[in-house]
């Protein structure tokens, strides 16, 4: 039993050091700093210790998502906050275990963050940048979704972190900020990225 344990400990462990760079990687486009990427690959492999490992399907996709939330959660602190400038990268959506207080402020964060979104990118731009940045889509899907090349996604992608830096603020229409708000809510809590998915190319295609 004792031997049966520790191979799957042993094996839980190689799987999650076979994806290390990945996560490494997801972190540090999100947060910019080697540091706060190396912080959150530490906290996916505590969390990764505590997990009922049994359950988990696919590993990798498992550590992704993990490695996600965390990274948008660091991304809303208080900390990083004062740190860099807020550049529309978006913030987990808390549990609903979470303390009320700490729902409402990060609930804020998600708002503001994605209202940076809509006052400083276009909607191809907006697109590309959620659903990589945040939900870690391979540019192939990216391009497929918005009818685009490869190259066109990753161009996008560059183009709107250069935006997000600048300080240029454009017309919000509150329908418009719910409606975005609601979908990336709704993807954060349940996985399902579908609905966001189309929302952001609806508002490409009525762009055109």
């Amino acid at each position: 039993m004792h031997t049966s344990n520790a191979t799957a400990t042993l094996e839980d462990a190689a799987a999650f050091q076979n994806v290390r760079p990945r996560l490494f990687g997801i972190a540090y486009r999100m947060l910019g700093r080697v540091a706060d990427a190396e912080d959150v690959v530490q906290d996916v492999w505590v969390r990764w210790q505590s997990t009922d490992r049994a359950g988990v399907r696919d590993r990798a996709a498992f550590l992704v998502k993990v490695t996600t939330r965390v990274a948008l959660n660091l991304v809303g602190s208080a900390r990083l906050r004062r740190e860099v400038p807020v550049d529309g990268r978006l913030p987990e959506q808390a549990s609903t275990a979470d303390d009320p207080m700490m729902v409402a402020e990060r609930s804020e964060d998600v708002a503001h963050a994605v209202r940076l979104l809509l006052e400083r990118l276009s909607p191809k731009e907006r697109a590309v940048f959620v659903l990589r940045e945040a939900f870690d889509y391979p540019f192939r899907e990216i391009a497929e979704a918005l009818a685009i090349s490869d190259a066109g996604a990753r161009q996008l992608a560059r183009r709107a972190r250069a935006h997000l830096a600048e300080q240029r603020h454009g017309p919000v229409l509150p329908a418009e900020l719910d409606r975005l708000l609601t979908a990336f809510l709704d993807a954060a809590q349940v996985g399902e990225v579908a609905d966001l998915e189309r929302v952001l190319v609806d508002d490409v295609v009525v762009s055109r």
